[in-house]
């Protein structure tokens, strides 16, 4: 079902829960971020590393907009991109759901985070598939209260 907000429909399940509380929200993405990990629990796949896109959704908080167009005034998503990376590139991980589930995690940690979607996808798995892979999707349990 589809939401009208300003006479746009939103149809993003996730932009609809959120705009019920408030009037507007930011969203900052990393999409297709290609990243070499140590991943999975197949003796293929051990010792060596795979090709994995990540893609991450931030939805934001829209109480802050930038008056002096400075990277100050607004949410360094450097922190993110910098921050998956070594979560991705730290360790052996054997599932991508615990990849997943570690960078919605890290990405909820920060305050100006509401929810989050993540996903990632191995590029390799079978000759006959772009790829397989794994999406989660949270949203901050205190955003209804706001």
């Amino acid at each position: 079902m589809n939401a009208l907000v300003a006479g746009m429909a939103v149809t993003d399940p996730v932009e609809q829960r959120l705009l019920q509380h408030r009037k507007e929200v930011r969203k900052i993405f990393l999409r297709n971020l290609l990243v070499d990990v140590h991943m999975g629990v197949h003796e293929n796949e051990q010792g060596r590393t795979q090709p994995i896109h990540i893609n991450i959704v931030l939805y934001m908080r829209a109480d802050t907009v930038p008056s002096h167009d400075s990277i100050t005034e607004v949410f360094n998503y450097d922190q993110v991109h910098d921050g998956v990376l070594r979560l991705a590139q730290s360790r052996h991980i054997n599932l991508q759901e615990t990849l997943v589930q570690e960078i919605s995690d890290f990405a909820l940690a920060f305050e100006q985070v509401l929810a989050v979607r993540v996903s990632t996808e191995k590029t390799d798995v079978y000759p006959d598939c772009d790829g397989v892979g794994y999406e989660l999707i949270r949203v901050r349990p205190d955003i209804e209260g706001e």
